[in-house]
């Protein structure tokens, strides 16, 4: 995936990141300038354009795979965190769709090719399966979206959308621990139950 060229260290804190902000020294070629080295207000590059679609398009994602876990799982933990992934990547879509319109930069508006095959998979699934393959899906995709956080905190060049990112980056981080977490003991529950049927 695209995403897989930006590569940052997930780990970076966006405190010490944050010196960067409107990044002039990271200009792209189509950037269109107020005056020479002065990025003109709300018109983004298209790398700035490339964030803010890949982060609309996993935030999307990650409202509808969360719904469709809190109507499958059985299980409390899956189920708050499922509802958890929908509350507040519904409110992010909103923060980002509200800079992204001020500079006219075109976003997504149904799931892409990979995730329609991700949730397509799991919709076949059930039980504990469904379960570990949602936190699985979802442990990739924060993975992914914490480094195009950390990127645009970074080497973007639009302060709105380097803003909205590290606002985001403490909550997708506190996400990909809490999936990692479910996920970790779901894993050992199953192992464990495995473990008893075989000794019967």
């Amino acid at each position: 995936m695209r995403a897989a060229a930006i590569t940052f260290a997930v780990g970076l804190s966006p405190c010490c990141a944050l010196a960067q902000i409107g990044n002039p020294a990271g200009l792209a070629p189509d950037t269109r300038m107020e005056k020479p080295g002065v990025p003109a207000p709300n018109h983004t590059n298209y790398q700035d354009r490339l964030f803010a679609q890949l982060v609309t398009a996993g935030g999307r994602a990650e409202v509808e795979l969360g719904r469709l876990a809190a109507e499958k799982t059985s299980h409390d933990g899956v189920s708050a965190f499922a509802n958890r992934m929908v509350e507040d990547h519904d409110e992010a879509n909103k923060q980002l769709k509200s800079v992204a319109d001020k500079s006219e930069i075109p976003l997504p508006e149904e799931l892409d090719p990979d995730h329609k095959k991700i949730r397509a998979d799991l919709e076949k699934q059930d039980g504990v399966a469904f379960d570990l393959a949602y936190l699985a899906a979802q442990i990739l995709d924060h993975q992914k979206t914490a480094q195009l956080l950390a990127w645009e905190i970074g080497s973007g060049e639009d302060p709105e959308l380097q803003h909205f990112a590290s606002d985001n980056l403490p909550k997708v981080l506190e996400h990909l621990d809490m999936a990692r977490t479910l996920h970790a003991e779901l894993a050992g529950q199953a192992l464990l139950a495995a473990e008893a049927q075989k000794s019967k």
